[in-house]
């Protein structure tokens, strides 16, 4: 079976995600070669770098944090096709961010980060179909076990596990949304999620939790992040 690690390679992406993702787009194809992608900080080291500075792409990066933000548009003056915003995302207000920046209902790349609340802000953007989804997932809570934080739109993540959701949730709202999972980077930090039409065309197979994670392989041990408390849904 084809496995997506076969073909990390990092250019700009803080792990193989660059080599992943040039792999998937020529297999399927790109319908406008346009991204987005959230909590990129200064957009030095994310994975629409690569399509957007070797590529041609266009698309949108979002940062909420003031300062990163401002290097994030010097970083980005001289690619014109790419427009940068400066938003806290929530829940609430992402659909509506999305209408304002005239994204398209279906483009080829969407990029979620936020270290927090993750799962909400997909699940609160059911109406856009993006051809393949990238999510970071909380590798501390290993398949089967159901962790996502409890929603808080204020959340703001203290450098522990408390953030996010596991693999196993992530793969379930996955389905609700029509992606299947078809692995996980070999550090353990973001989940590779493809629209359920363009499966059989991507050559991958649909993967369950089990057989995509990675275990935690960051932080200062190696191992993960710190332990945090914090309040948990299963769902």
């Amino acid at each position: 079976m084809d496995s997506i690690n076969r073909y990390e390679k990092r250019i700009f992406s803080q792990n193989g995600e660059d080599g992943i993702i040039e792999e998937l787009f020529f297999r399927i194809g790109t319908k406008n070669r346009f991204f987005v992608e959230f909590g990129v900080e200064t957009g030095e080291e994310c994975m629409s770098r690569n399509l957007a500075c070797t590529h041609d792409w266009s698309g949108i990066l979002l940062e909420g944090h003031p300062l990163k933000y401002l290097y994030l548009q010097q970083n980005y003056a001289a690619y014109p096709r790419v427009v940068t915003h400066q938003a806290f995302i929530t829940m609430e207000n992402i659909a509506a961010l999305f209408a304002r920046l005239q994204v398209p209902l279906e483009f080829d790349l969407l990029t979620i980060d936020l270290d927090g609340i993750d799962y909400w802000v997909w699940k609160a953007l059911h109406r856009y179909k993006p051809r393949v989804v990238i999510i970071e997932y909380n590798a501390s809570f290993p398949p089967p076990q159901k962790r996502v934080v409890a929603y808080n739109p204020a959340f703001s993540w203290k450098g522990t596990t408390y953030f996010g959701a596991s693999l196993t949730s992530l793969a379930e709202l996955g389905k609700k949304l029509g992606y299947s999972l078809i692995g996980t980077d070999s550090r353990g930090v973001n989940a590779f999620f493809v629209r359920r039409d363009l499966l059989a065309q991507s050559g991958f197979a649909e993967l369950t939790p089990e057989e995509a994670y990675h275990p935690p392989n960051y932080g200062a041990a190696g191992g993960g992040h710190p332990h945090g408390d914090g309040l948990w849904l299963e769902i």
